[in-house]
């Protein structure tokens, strides 16, 4: 392991960056969170009426477009009401 040694007033100022840093993107993501614009994966199923694993497939085929943060799947609402649409177009055909 190699230790580095910096002067205590770098060190601060190094501190003092990653602290503004994590302000600016705590900042961001509050900005951009509008809690009714994305969709966990039990209100896509209860929109549905679909199960979780139809979700599944959905998403492995790209039917729905979808983020994953860590673990978790999220939808848009926006392309959400466009799969409703385009399946309500087939089952007219």
């Amino acid at each position: 392991m190699e230790i580095v040694v910096i002067e205590k007033q770098a060190f601060e100022r190094m501190k003092q960056s990653f602290e503004n840093f994590k302000h600016q993107v705590k900042k961001l993501c509050e900005s951009n969170q509008n809690k009714g614009e994305w969709l966990n994966n039990e209100e896509v199923c209860n929109l549905l009426h679909i199960s979780k694993r139809t979700l599944q497939t959905y998403r492995d085929t790209g039917a729905i477009p979808y983020s994953k943060i860590g673990r978790k799947c999220y939808y848009k609402t926006s392309d959400i009401e466009q799969f409703i649409n385009q399946s309500q177009i087939k089952t007219q055909e």
